[in-house]
């Protein structure tokens, strides 16, 4: 069965709302107090303006899909704090999105920017990006959590690990949709050279560093990729290859 035309337009729209709202303008105070009223709708005021803005629609759908991402949200407070519940809370999220894209395809199209036929495959490119690196950000941290208790972690430039991370991971999601995925092994070796040389006297940091890279670099080939394919779903954009 084939999936209806404007499915992929409302997919990307909805995708791009929620990584604004959760990973953009979503406050460290709406994450903290999630388990109480205010924090919870303060995040799902700002869940539901992103989807209205993104999609251009007042769909009373896009309500429920606001009240489904709340209760995912509140049922992750219940949760320990960790990678499971981050890629759980996400991959609800994700579902839900997809659900109501198949369920009500036409959003998109029926909205303010339904003629703007460049804008969907525009805020693919962007939402990819932020899952990517943002995102990504957040589940490596979650990963190295753990390992970080037991290594010794040498003192360097404050905040510079993640923003050597954001770059990195940013740096493979667009040599993938550029078409250029060979640079990846190149910024391999070339992290290879000036990280790895510097703690390869230390078993345990080695192993850190190498599983961080691992995992960073994973989560930006599979963003770029699942971005890759939503933007051949939907029409040209003209500025990829």
């Amino acid at each position: 069965m084939s999936l209806p035309s404007a499915m992929p337009e409302t997919l990307a729209a909805l995708l791009f709302a929620h990584v604004l709202a959760d990973f953009v303008f979503q406050t460290g105070w709406m994450v903290a107090n999630k388990h109480r009223a205010a924090g919870l709708f303060a995040h799902g005021a700002v869940v539901l303006a992103c989807a209205v803005a993104a999609t251009g629609s007042l769909a009373p759908a896009l309500v429920w899909l606001t009240a489904l991402h709340m209760a995912t949200d509140l049922a992750k407070t219940r949760m320990r704090p960790g990678l499971a519940g981050f890629l759980g809370d996400q991959a609800l999220h994700l579902a839900a999105i997809a659900a109501l894209a198949l369920w009500q395809p036409g959003i998109f199209a029926g909205g303010l920017w339904g003629a703007v036929a460049p804008l969907p495959g525009l805020m693919a490119l962007v939402a990819g990006a932020i899952l990517a690196t943002r995102a990504g950000g957040f589940a490596v941290g979650l990963l190295m959590a753990p390992f970080a208790l037991r290594v010794e972690i040498p003192e360097g430039l404050p905040g510079a690990g993640r923003v050597i991370g954001l770059l990195e991971r940013g740096l493979i999601f667009a040599l993938v949709l550029l078409g250029q995925p060979e640079g990846v092994g190149l910024l391999i070796a070339a992290k290879s050279i000036l990280r790895f040389g510097a703690v390869k006297d230390d078993r345990a940091m080695s192993e850190y560093v190498i599983i961080g890279t691992l995992a960073s670099f994973a989560w930006a080939l599979l963003a770029a990729y699942g971005c890759l394919a939503l933007l051949n779903a939907l029409p040209p954009l003209g500025i990829l290859p």
